[in-house]
């Protein structure tokens, strides 16, 4: 297990599959945290196949005083305009009585690092409009909202009423 210790009292590391419980703990907290938590339908064996047998996204923990803190999930996606993959940020949640103790820049700073190892053109993610303090902290990072863009989503029977008008069977 690759571990980067930041300080005496912080590191971060990769998730590795016996954290699934714990991944699925911080899911449910940041959708608290949202008001959100009546929309989680994610499982311990959702995340086990998607996140460690199919890889679809990477997980980081983050420690504080050798007890979990807070995580990121992050995966890769791709700009044709630039015409290089990028990094979007699913979930990056500290735990609130941790707040303030950095933890939050070290994740964000960790993925910006894998970016640009990874040559990516991009690093993005979204935040609640309601959020303020969330915004204040990535305003303090340097990042700035999109204000010419709507985020669309399809979820759920929409997805599957869209698909079953498509023609075209898939390979």
């Amino acid at each position: 297990m690759e571990v980067f210790h930041v300080n005496e009292a912080t590191l971060v590391r990769y998730a590795q599959e016996e954290d699934t419980p714990l991944i699925l703990e911080f899911i449910r907290a940041l959708a608290e945290y949202e008001h959100l938590l009546d929309q989680v339908e994610a499982d311990e064996a959702s995340l086990r196949k998607f996140l460690f047998q199919d890889h679809i996204a990477r997980v980081l923990i983050g420690e504080y005083q050798g007890e979990p803190a807070g995580f990121a999930l992050f995966f890769r996606n791709f700009s044709t305009f630039l015409g290089k993959p990028g990094i979007y940020i699913e979930d990056l949640f500290v735990k609130p009585e941790l707040r303030g103790r950095g933890l939050g820049k070290i994740l964000l700073s960790f993925i910006a690092k894998i970016a640009a190892e990874e040559h990516c053109g991009r690093l993005e993610w979204s935040c609640l409009n309601w959020n303020k303090p969330s915004i204040a902290f990535y305003r303090g990072q340097g990042a700035r909202p999109l204000s010419e863009w709507t985020t669309y989503r399809l979820s759920g029977d929409a997805i599957k009423i869209l698909g079953d008008n498509c023609k075209v069977p898939v390979l």
